[in-house]
């Protein structure tokens, strides 16, 4: 049966809507057993110290206290935190607990025990002894420093990313298409100018956390807050030193994840406390916890050179990006990639480019994934350096990306050799402009009350899944009374994959969404995905939600034939029932799976597995309009459009939710969150009183629409949304801000000290 697109492309309700809604219990702390010991994690003060001694023996007085923990008690195992693909190009770089500390709030020891009350009281009575180090603060200063943050003999690399930790390198490398330097030599304008990024934290609702218990066959059973179930498991296998085998991870539902939780931040504490005690545990972190050692995303400082001509065309881009990963690797030797990779390819004129990568160890906490991972970093500098080349060109910049950028059927060198087989960046651009009313308000209006409105352009691209790598996996049966089940691997944050995914497999077998009912992760017994990352859910588990359908129905009419005593090539089934083509005999779908219940050989039940070759990018534009007032530097986003090419959007209210939710945290990213640390390592941005997130009054009006192409790797035609929608706002704000003041702020947020010493002319440039 050829797929009827029914409910792809429909804004059908999210499968958990009511559950979610209505506060029943679907979360991990929810699910916890009540008789859990509470587990909690004693912090370093210091950001480079080694563990001379540990005195736990009053702390171990304290009534109801169960075990303390030190690094002489946990295996000295060397792992990655890092939820990716085996082998994982993150270092193997930690220890469940380790002799030296690399940060303010790294781990110095566990503490269990039967109530909250008494594991504090046991933490303040723990004497530990350190012995202070001089630590790694700039990284601008980490690379071949004398001060290492890993001069362990047992870190390990097990991919060729360049990664060194005698010289304070997680990951370094160089490439490239053409000679920069000689095309640089010969353009008529070149901007070089060097751009920064901060830390954000992901900000979920849902703190980190995770329950553990030993099963009655004596098998660990995790339950974490998680977006990657198959890699928590081969992770805490590693750190435990523990077979594969003898781990089960059974994923809830999470309360937000967005890349936060990829990194395996909290699940090694509870399951430690359980494989030394045998008894339930579980820690929940806290705001302040989430906020000081957790996996934001990576600070980095991008030095951007872009040669044109006078008619605007752009010939050349040289990048270079110093990335801070922190104290430990997780996550550095890729997401440097994507500030080069996914932002250059946006230009397709380019006649040579240049991407080179350092990613340095320091003593600050470890970063990780987040939403953009990369991309959004090189997505400012790059698009920041684009507007600046227009206004010295004296060039409109929608003029100037209309000249210059990638179009449908375009090759990409710098995006790993790919052809943008499915690209609608035009009809973006186009769209966002009318949108806006982009013509009547470049680049500034005075309103005339001391306030002036400016505009700002930026284009983005992002990939779909991780190309030869990433795998999605669909198991479909089909039980009595003709009802499907569908096992899934990928792990449903909010995004709501699961009824995405059943969108799809009811317009594959012709059924109602409703008859579809599907089953959250556990490893063992749901089929293997890479997890929920990398913008790979609809796009490549939609894909093997197809494969498998199309497998299954193929067991379905061979099946209903054998019922009907026909052959099956000369059978059909159009999603109710097995027919003749002759139309004379007939068997409905209720009755084969009920028949199949009793003397069948046949099971009615088909897996299939997906890895894409290619990862094609979905596009997108985004408009600011910005207000300053001239007299403070203080800025308000009035309005934001935005245009999103993702290939078929399979669900346009997630879609446009997905979109509305990456704006407003691009939106924080360029005008509110900030961190900062003190002279001795400690973050100052420990709460929600000091690190600000934008609510809904700080974000403006936020206006989102798309424009469809096409990508027949897809399932239906479609790309991934997940991603490219937070890079945006960042330098189409500055751009704003630029327009309206002359002010270029090259390092976020753009706030109003840096907004009003700018047209004071202190640090312009």
């Amino acid at each position: 049966m050829e797929p009827q697109q029914k409910y792809v492309g429909s804004p059908v309700i999210k499968k958990d809507a009511m559950a979610l809604v209505t506060g029943k219990p679907v979360y991990t702390d929810d699910l916890a057993p009540k008789d859990c010991l509470i587990v909690k994690v004693v912090r370093s003060p210091y950001a480079h110290a080694l563990i001379e001694e540990i005195q736990k023996d009053k702390a171990m007085k304290v009534p109801g206290i169960a075990a303390i923990l030190t690094w002489e008690d946990v295996p000295q195992k060397r792992f990655t935190m890092a939820g990716q693909t085996y082998p994982e190009p993150s270092p193997y770089d930690r220890l469940i607990l380790d002799k030296r500390l690399r940060f303010v709030g790294d781990a110095a020891a566990i503490v269990a025990g039967e109530t909250e009350e008494a594991v504090d009281k046991a933490m303040k009575l723990l004497k530990i002894k350190y012995q202070v180090l001089e630590p790694v603060l700039d990284f601008r200063t980490a690379k071949d420093n004398k001060i290492l943050v890993h001069p362990e003999d047992s870190w390990k690399s097990l991919c060729p990313v360049g990664a060194d930790n005698a010289r304070n390198l997680c990951a370094s490398g160089e490439e490239g298409n053409g000679d920069v330097d000689q095309v640089l030599e010969t353009c008529d304008l070149i901007i070089d100018q060097t751009y920064h990024t901060k830390a954000n934290q992901q900000a979920m609702m849902e703190t980190f956390r995770a329950y553990s218990y030993m099963d009655t066959y004596g098998r660990l059973t995790v339950v974490p807050s998680t977006q990657v179930p198959f890699h928590v498991r081969r992770i805490l296998s590693h750190a435990l030193d523990v077979p594969k085998s003898k781990v089960r991870i059974v994923k809830p539902r999470i309360g937000g994840g967005f890349g936060a939780k990829q990194t395996v931040v909290a699940e090694v504490y509870p399951a430690i406390v359980t494989m030394k005690t045998g008894r339930p545990a579980k820690i929940i972190y806290t705001r302040y916890e989430s906020q000081i050692a957790s996996s934001p995303r990576h600070e980095m400082e991008i030095h951007v050179r872009v040669g044109a001509d006078w008619q605007g065309k752009i010939r050349a881009v040289d990048m270079y990006t110093l990335s801070n990963t922190g104290a430990y690797g997780e996550h550095g030797p890729t997401t440097v990639g994507l500030s080069g990779h996914k932002s250059i390819p946006l230009y397709s004129s380019v006649e040579a480019f240049r991407f080179r990568y350092d990613v340095v160890y320091t003593n600050e906490m470890s970063a990780g994934a987040y939403r953009g991972y990369g991309a959004t970093q090189g997505m400012f500098a790059l698009e920041s350096a684009v507007n600046e080349l227009a206004e010295k060109l004296n060039m409109d910049p929608v003029v100037l990306r209309e000249r210059n950028m990638v179009k449908e059927g375009d090759y990409m060198p710098a995006y790993y050799g790919e052809t943008a087989g499915s690209c609608a960046l035009d009809r973006c651009l186009e769209r966002a402009r009318k949108m806006i009313g982009w013509d009547e308000k470049f680049p500034a209006r005075d309103m005339g009350n001391g306030k002036v409105r400016g505009v700002g352009v930026a284009m983005s691209m992002q990939g779909s899944s991780i190309s030869g790598v990433d795998v999605g996996s669909v198991t479909l049966k089909v039980n009595d009374d003709g009802f499907y089940s569908m096992m899934i691997g990928a792990a449903d944050m909010g995004t709501g994959c699961d009824t995405i995914l059943a969108q799809i497999a009811a317009d594959c077998l012709g059924c109602s969404v409703d008859n579809i009912v599907v089953s959250g992760v556990d490893t063992d017994v749901s089929p293997y995905d890479s997890g929920s990352y990398a913008s790979s859910t609809t796009y490549l588990t939609g894909k093997s939600v197809v494969k498998t359908c199309e497998t299954l129905i193929k067991k379905i009419v061979e099946k209903g034939a054998e019922y009907l005593e026909s052959r099956p090539e000369e059978t059909e089934f159009d999603g109710e029932k097995v027919y003749t083509l002759d139309g004379e005999k007939s068997i409905s779908l209720q009755d084969i799976g009920n028949r199949a219940m009793c003397g069948n050989g046949l099971s009615l039940e088909a897996t299939e597995s997906h890895s894409s070759p290619i990862s094609p990018p979905p596009f997108m534009v985004g408009m600011a309009e910005v207000e300053v007032d001239t007299a403070t530097g203080q800025a308000e986003l009035i309005d934001y459009v935005a245009v999103v090419d993702c290939g078929t959007p399979v669900n346009p209210n997630l879609c446009r939710i997905q979109t509305e939710g990456g704006l407003a945290q691009g939106i924080g990213m360029a005008m509110y969150e900030e961190i900062t640390y003190s002279p001795k390592g400690q973050m100052y941005e420990n709460s929600f009183m000091q690190y600000k997130i934008p609510s809904r009054l700080d974000v403006g009006t936020i206006r989102v629409e798309f424009e469809s192409s096409y990508e027949k790797s897809g399932p239906f035609g479609a790309k991934s949304i997940g991603e490219v929608v937070i890079n945006t706002p960042s330098p189409a704000i500055a751009s704003a801000v630029a327009h309206a003041t002359g002010v270029h702020i090259r390092e976020l947020p753009v706030t109003a000290e840096k907004i009003y010493f700018g047209m004071k002319g202190q640090n312009r440039k």
